[in-house]
């Protein structure tokens, strides 16, 4: 007995002796001490993104964490996210395996968390040429159009008796919602004749529970054993979340399915020229290509657009309307702008966007201080590779706080201000690194055009047509703790129609 107790310890004082000389021989960036087992992930707390950033005035902008048996690399500089993604942007190309994606992504098929290599390339390029590209997008402009007039009609019916609250994040939430469900399967998901807000309520809150569970990564993924003991039941209800989202998916492929049965004249050409949704058109491809297009790949391809388009065009919405009521120079301003290049005598259409910089200045400046996604989606080192002058082996996730650059004091001047003129000399498409709320490099959000073609005709329509003013004294400003950069307590608004534009909603 004692002799096993002996060769175990010697044992273990090898592999600490191993480890802890082994990681002197490494380049690693600054980091702090970590514990056995758990890492650092005791100095982390909620929001992460702030959390994160608490790390800088000690380590500075590049931070190595161990996150439980998970190795990290936090940057918050434009020079190193530079570095990540354009000499190592292979390197990093994929994205972390957990517990979330194992359920959630059919097999990790769906394009945003897709390994990187063929499949990857393949999908991408379905989603760009068909969803994204230019004439993708020309297609599908009356929908963006016919349900933002829906919505300006809501707001003119419910501020017809003079001045009226409306709930701004529930109708921008059903309006992102719809034109994405048109887009992929043809129908709106809550319908024009319902009015009711109690069941447009429900109907959005049941949406949600399904697509937004706010989380790529849990517990589990950072500590391996509490996944094989099932710890707090969080796998299960992964796995219950992701037979729902099946479900769901399901339903809507058979619907279009069966209406192109009952219709065979309607059915889309393979060459995606002539469709009625994406669904339509995968499902075309899926007859010609069968062997590409399984039913795995068909329903995470639509799986996308609900998870990547719908939340974070509303989370934009609201937070550009609380900072406009917030600052009402930059609000004067805009509706200006708006009035002088369009005028009273029609709608706001698409046509007009580029000749409304200061639209794309409030847009551009809302996403700076509050990006949907304010730690972006996280990589994956493939291979080993210099980031900064330090080592970084293969399967160290990258974690990139975009928050934290969009408000670092070195980059811009008064950076927690509201200031959308500073997009009117910096043009947020050449500054490269340092504004990102969509990612950069290869794996970048390839659907940033259609959102912000999306933002821009809701919040230009919406400031022609009413008059906005605050519930209260002030708008709350407070985000929520999640990974998604939510207001803590949604949007509130006192709205009235601007008479010279009645005859345009009623």
């Amino acid at each position: 007995m004692e002799t096993w107790c002996f060769n175990l310890g010697l044992v273990f004082f090898i592999f600490f002796v191993t480890k802890v000389v082994f990681r002197h021989k490494q380049n690693l960036p600054p980091r702090p001490f970590a514990f056995p087992v758990i890492g650092h992930l005791h100095l982390l707390g909620q929001p992460l993104y702030q959390s994160l950033r608490l790390f800088m005035p000690r380590y500075g902008p590049i931070l190595f964490l161990k996150l439980g048996s998970k190795p990290a690399l936090i940057v918050s500089s434009s020079s190193l996210v530079e570095e990540c993604f354009t000499k190592n942007d292979v390197a990093f190309a994929n994205r972390p395996k957990s517990v979330v994606g194992d359920h959630f992504t059919y097999d990790y098929t769906a394009f945003f968390w897709a390994p990187h290599g063929d499949l990857w390339r393949n999908l991408r390029r379905f989603t760009v040429n068909e969803i994204l590209s230019t004439k993708g997008l020309q297609r599908h402009s009356s929908i963006r159009h016919e349900e933002v007039r829906y919505l300006a009609r809501r707001f003119f019916k419910a501020s017809m008796g003079g001045t009226c609250e409306v709930d701004f994040k529930l109708l921008c939430s059903i309006l992102t919602v719809n034109i994405i469900m048109r887009v992929v399967a043809g129908k709106r998901y809550v319908d024009e004749e319902i009015a009711d807000t109690e069941v447009e309520k429900q109907l959005l809150q049941n949406f949600r529970s399904i697509f937004f569970p706010n989380v790529t990564m849990s517990i589990c993924d950072f500590i391996p054993i509490l996944r094989l003991i099932g710890y707090g039941g969080i796998e299960k209800k992964v796995a219950n979340l992701g037979k729902l989202r099946d479900e769901f998916l399901r339903n809507l492929i058979d619907d279009v399915q069966r209406n192109r049965t009952l219709c065979p004249e309607t059915e889309s050409s393979s060459d995606g020229e002539k469709y009625s949704s994406i669904i339509d058109a995968l499902l075309s491809l899926q007859k010609s290509e069968p062997e590409f297009y399984t039913d795995k790949v068909v329903k995470s391809t639509i799986l996308v657009p609900f998870v990547a388009g719908t939340d974070t065009s509303a989370i934009t919405l609201e937070w550009a309307m609380a900072l406009l009521l917030k600052h009402p120079e930059s609000y004067k301003k805009l509706q200006a702008e708006i009035d002088a290049q369009v005028g009273h005598e029609r709608l706001l259409n698409e046509s007009d966007l580029d000749k409304l910089p200061y639209l794309k200045c409030v847009i551009n400046e809302t996403l700076r201080l509050y990006p949907p996604l304010p730690l972006l989606l996280p990589h994956m080192s493939s291979e080993t590779c210099k980031v900064g002058g330090y080592e970084i082996l293969g399967g160290t996730m990258l974690i990139v706080n975009a928050w934290a650059m969009h408000r670092d004091p070195r980059i811009w001047d008064n950076p927690n201000e509201f200031m959308p003129e500073r997009f009117e000399t910096v043009l947020a498409d050449r500054e490269g690194f340092k504004f990102i709320p969509f990612g950069v490099g290869r794996r970048a959000c390839p659907g940033a055009s259609m959102g912000m073609l999306m933002i821009s005709l809701t919040l230009g329509t919406v400031i022609q047509c009413f008059e906005w003013a605050k519930v209260g004294p002030d708008v709350d400003m407070s985000p929520a703790s999640a990974v998604s950069l939510h207001k803590e307590k949604p949007l509130k608004v006192l709205c009235s129609v601007r008479q010279n534009l009645v005859k345009h909603l009623s």
